[in-house]
């Protein structure tokens, strides 16, 4: 379980720095490459890094908030609720920073 979290965190932190990332390629496009890959799965992705996210709550509860906001992130185009969709606005400006610190968590719980 904790293998498809680590997953999870990676390829969402590719979907959500994506922007940051593609500055940092220059015009090799490998980010965009595995983006492409990874957008129809942007659902499952997100709604894997939410149920995670709760399953391991008392984990580390630092990790467990960017995981869920990513995933909150990741599931703006799914969610029905307008308070949610509303707090989704709010936490937009920062996706990129989210997906940078999913990227690195992702790593971190490698080892």
């Amino acid at each position: 379980m904790g293998l498809l979290l680590t997953i999870a965190c990676i390829s969402g932190g590719i979907l959500l720095g994506l922007a940051t990332l593609d500055k940092w390629d220059g015009e090799a496009n490998f980010f965009n490459k595995i983006a492409g890959y990874l957008v129809p799965f942007q659902t499952v992705i997100g709604g894997a890094l939410i149920f995670f996210g709760i399953w391991y709550f008392w984990g580390n509860l630092l990790y467990t908030a960017v995981e869920l906001v990513g995933g909150l992130l990741l599931l703006t185009h799914v969610i029905k609720v307008e308070s949610i969709k509303k707090i989704s606005a709010k936490l937009m400006p920062f996706k990129a920073i989210v997906g940078i610190a999913l990227i690195v968590i992702g790593i971190l719980r490698l080892f």
